[in-house]
């Protein structure tokens, strides 16, 4: 089945995208990574992918996220694994953001799984809005 886009929802997961990017930098997110899944599923257009230190620096990632797309007027749909804080998925949406501790970022490798996805360069979003 292939996904049908309007260019207006693909506009808004590119401004979600770019928001949550700099949400992640602000607090100092380690290798993010964008997948553009919108050709290969039909759950979302992007995963956002990123890593933090600690459990604190995990949670207070996925806090700013939460803060910084509420704001913007994109409200979360479902957060999981917020306590334990080792995987965070929060779903948006068209855009899903995983954060990990390094362990099980290693552990899950979401990079390879969905290799037939296109990476976007993280500059390529940051400007969107």
């Amino acid at each position: 089945m292939e996904k049908q886009n309007s260019a207006k929802e693909t506009n808004n997961s590119k401004e979600m995208a770019g928001l949550v990017i700099r949400a992640l930098e602000d607090k100092k997110a380690e290798d993010i990574r964008i997948i553009d899944i919108s050709e290969v599923s039909v759950i979302a257009d992007y995963f956002i992918i990123a890593g933090g230190a600690n459990k604190n620096q995990i949670q207070a990632l996925c806090d700013n996220v939460l803060e910084t797309l509420g704001r913007a007027g994109y409200p979360e749909k479902q957060t999981e694994g917020y306590k334990t804080a080792n995987w965070i998925l929060m779903d948006f949406g068209d855009v899903i953001v995983h954060v990990f501790d390094r362990e099980n970022r290693l552990l899950y490798d979401l990079e390879r799984i969905w290799r037939d996805g296109k990476q976007i360069d993280t500059a390529e979003l940051k400007g969107v809005n």
